[in-house]
């Protein structure tokens, strides 16, 4: 028999953040949340950054990835190689 996993707190739109999971109710990506984790932020610490989030939001996004790594980690790679498009086409913008 075939799980399926609920995110409560994650959900997916394509007309918002490009459909990539978000929390629930805001635009604030698992992978945003993703990035403070990487950066040594524990849950506790996420929220001085996203103040408007709860601790079980943070703990879902968490979850969310790591049920989802390589899917997440492909998000990371394809966010990092428009940034650089972006910079490469735009240089008079970013001096």
């Amino acid at each position: 028999m075939a799980v399926t996993k609920n995110y409560t707190h994650i959900e997916s739109d394509p007309d918002v953040c490009a459909g990539l999971p978000r929390i629930a109710g805001t635009r604030i990506r698992a992978l945003d949340i993703v990035a403070l984790h990487r950066q040594g932020l524990s849950p506790l610490e996420m929220l001085d950054s996203y103040d408007c989030l709860t601790l079980g939001q943070v703990h879902a996004a968490l979850a969310y990835y790591f049920d989802h790594q390589e899917e997440v980690e492909r998000q990371f790679e394809e966010c990092h190689h428009r940034v650089d498009e972006f910079r490469r086409s735009h240089p008079d913008i970013l001096r």
